[in-house]
C-alpha cells in the first residue's frame, strides 16, 4: 500500500476515530487516505484550532489527540498549540506535511524545518526518511505521547514519501532504548513518606494536573479519607478531587484563595503530588511551604527539587504511589488542623460586590448550581479563566479544561468543540473573555458545520482585563488594553448560524442560561462586565 495509506492503518491500529485537520498540498496523499477511511475528520478553520481541538479531545477522553496540517505556514500556526500541550503534559500526535525529501532544506515553497522549530516544545518528534519506518515511527510517537510524562509528539512527513509503496506490518510493541519511565515508586521512599507523617501535626497535600492526567483521582479520594489529610491544588489540578468533600481547601498561588495559601504556608509536611511547582503555584518560592518537609511524587524526575527543595522524592505513576501510600498509611490526628482551615476559609472568604453590569462570579455560581454533574467547562486565558477557576464548583465527574503553563488566548473556543465532539452526551460550556474569544472566533464555523451544541459565554468588558487589572494595580495608565471597537457579538454569532443573546445584568442570566441549556444548538450569551471588576 501507499505510505499515505499505511498512515491510516496506523491511526486505526491505535484506534483513533476522529482527527482535527486543515489540509495543504503536502497531505494531498493522506487526505485522500482519510477519504477512503472511516476515521472522523474535523475541518478546522484555522490550524491552531487543530491543535486545540485535540487537546481538548485528549483531555476529556484521556486518549491521545491527533491533528494533521501542511507544511510551511500549516505546520507554524499548529506550534502555539503544541507549546500549550507540551506545558500541561496533554499527549497529541501531530502529524505534518513536508516537502519532497529531495527538496529539504533549498528554502522551497512552503518548506520550514518544523521538527527544528518543535524540538524544545514537543516530547519527541520525528522526521520520516524511509518509508518502511512509518508503523515504528508511528507506533513509537503514540507510546510516547501518553507515557511517562504525557506530551505531545510531532511526525514530519515528506509529501514524496506518502506516494511510496510499502509492505504494511504494524508493530506489537514498543521497545525504546533510553526511554524507561519509571512507573512504580520505590517502597523505601513510600515508607519514609509514612514515618514521617506520623509525626506530622499539620500536614497538607497539594495536587496539580498531574494526577487527572494519571487518572488517580480515586486512589487520591482513598487516600485522603484514611489519612485525613486536607487538599489544596494548583490550577490544572482543580478536578482533582471532589470540592463537596469535608478535606477539600482549595485552589493556591498568586490567584489562589487566601486561605488556601496560608494552609500551605502554615503546614508541617506538604505531599505535592504531580506538579510542577511553577512561579504561580508557589508565589516566590522563598516563602511558600517555608515551615513544611516537602514530599514530591511526580513521574518526571526532572520535576523534583527543580523549583523547590525536596524531603522525600518518589519518582513514579501517581496512582500507584498514591495506592501504595494508602496500604501502608494509618488515620492522622488532623481534627484541630481542619478547624483551623476552616475558621481560616470563614475569616479569609471574599464577599462578592454588587454592580450595575454582570457579575462574573456571580454568573459561575449559577452555572455550577445549574450544570449536570459531569459537565466540562472550557476557560480561556484572563479574568475568565480564574473566575472560572474560583467560582465553578468541582463536583462529581466535572471537568475545568483551561491552558495553564502557557497561558493561551484563544485555547477556550476550539478546546470545548474538541471536548464536545469527544463527549456528544455530555454538557460542555466554553468561558472567554472578549479579547481570547476574538483570537478563535472563526472556530464558530467549525462549530456550526459539525452542528457542535455548545453553551459559549463571552464576559465583555472592552479590553484585555487581566492586563488592564496588572496596570491598576500598579498605578500605572492604562495602556494598549482598552478596545474601542467591538464587533457586535451577538450579530457575529448569528452570521454564522448560532443562537445568541446579550445580558446586561445579574437578573437577566439566569433565564437566558435556562434557554441556552435548552437549546438544540449552539447558543452564545454575551455579559457585558464592568471594565475594572477585579479577578477576586
Amino acid at each position: 500500500m501507499k505510505v499515505a495509506e499505511a498512515v491510516i492503518q496506523c491511526l486505526k491500529q491505535e484506534n483513533v476515530r476522529m482527527v482535527f485537520g486543515y489540509p495543504g498540498a503536502t497531505v494531498v496523499p493522506i487526505y485522500e487516505a482519510f477519504r477512503r477511511s472511516d476515521i472522523e475528520h474535523v475541518l478546522v478553520r484555522q490550524e491552531q484550532g487543530a491543535g486545540h481541538c485535540a487537546s481538548g479531545y485528549a483531555r476529556a477522553t484521556g486518549e491521545v489527540g491527533v491533528c494533521v496540517v501542511t507544511s510551511g505556514p500549516g505546520a507554524t500556526n499548529v506550534i502555539t498549540a503544541i507549546a500549550a500541550a507540551y506545558m500541561d503534559s496533554i499527549p497529541l500526535v501531530i502529524i505534518t506535511g513536508q516537502v519532497k525529501s529531495v527538496l529539504i532544506g533549498k528554502d522551497v515553497f512552503q518548506e520550514v524545518d518544523i521538527t527544528g522549530a518543535t524540538e524544545s516544545f514537543t516530547k519527541y518528534n520525528f522526521l520520516v526518511k524511509d518509508a518502511k519506518s512509518i508503523p515504528k515511527t508511528i507506533k513509537e510517537a503514540f507510546y510516547i505521547a501518553n507515557t511517562g510524562r504525557k506530551g505531545p509528539v510531532l511526525i514530519d512527513i515528506p509529501t514524496d514519501i506518502m506516494e511510496e509503496d510499502m509492505d504494511f506490518q504494524y508493530p506489537e510493541s514498543v521497545n525504546i532504548r533510553g526511554y524507561k519511565p519509571t512507573t512504580k515508586g520505590h517502597f523505601k521512599q513510600i515508607k519514609k513518606v509514612v514515618d514521617r507523617l506520623k509525626t506530622s501535626e499539620r500536614p497538607i497535600i497539594c495536587v496539580g494536573g498531574g494526577v487527572i492526567l494519571g487518572k488517580a483521582e480515586k486512589e487520591l479520594k482513598q487516600f485522603v479519607e484514611k489519612c485525613h489529610i486536607p487538599v489544596i491544588h494548583t490550577l490544572m489540578g482543580k478536578g482533582s478531587m471532589d470540592e463537596n468533600s469535608e478535606y477539600y481547601v482549595g485552589l493556591i498561588g498568586t490567584h489562589g484563595f487566601a486561605y488556601a495559601n496560608k494552609a500551605a504556608e502554615n503546614s508541617d509536611v506538604l505531599i505535592l503530588i504531580g506538579a510542577r511547582a511553577s512561579d504561580r503555584t508557589t508565589f516566590g518560592v522563598k516563602t511558600f511551604a517555608k515551615k513544611a518537609d516537602i514530599i514530591h511524587i511526580d513521574i518526571d524526575p526532572a520535576e523534583i527539587g527543580k523549583n523547590l527543595d525536596t524531603y522525600i522524592p518518589i519518582v513514579g505513576d501517581c496512582a500507584n504511589i498514591i495506592a501504595d501510600l494508602t496500604k501502608e498509611i494509618t488515620p492522622i490526628e488532623t481534627k484541630n488542623w481542619l478547624d483551623e482551615i476552616k475558621e481560616w476559609k470563614e475569616n479569609l472568604k471574599v464577599v462578592r460586590k454588587p454592580t450595575d453590569k454582570v457579575n462574573p462570579k456571580y454568573v459561575l455560581k449559577v452555572v455550577s448550581d445549574m450544570v449536570e454533574e459531569d459537565a466540562i467547562l472550557t476557560a480561556d486565558v484572563g479574568q475568565n479563566q480564574l473566575w472560572c477557576a474560583r467560582n465553578f464548583k468541582i463536583t462529581g465527574d466535572r471537568k475545568l479544561l483551561t491552558s495553564g503553563g502557557l497561558g493561551t488566548m484563544g485555547y477556550s473556543l476550539p478546546a470545548a468543540i474538541g471536548a464536545k465532539l469527544a463527549c456528544p452526551d455530555k454538557r460542555v460550556i466554553a468561558f472567554a473573555g472578549d479579547g481570547g474569544f476574538q483570537m478563535s472566533v472563526f472556530e464558530l464555523g467549525t462549530v456550526t458545520e459539525k452542528n457542535v451544541n455548545l453553551i459559549i459565554v463571552v464576559f465583555n468588558n472592552s479590553g484585555l482585563g487581566m492586563v488592564r487589572e496588572i496596570q491598576n494595580n500598579r498605578s500605572l495608565d492604562e495602556f494598549g488594553v482598552n478596545f474601542r471597537t467591538n464587533p457586535d457579538f451577538i450579530k457575529l454569532s448569528e452570521a454564522y448560524g448560532l443562537l445568541a443573546k446579550r445580558v446586561a445584568n445579574d437578573n437577566e442570566f439566569e433565564e437566558v442560561f435556562k434557554e441556552a441549556l435548552n437549546s438544540d444548538r449552539a447558543f452564545l450569551i454575551e455579559c457585558i462586565v464592568d471594565p475594572h471588576e477585579r479577578t477576586f
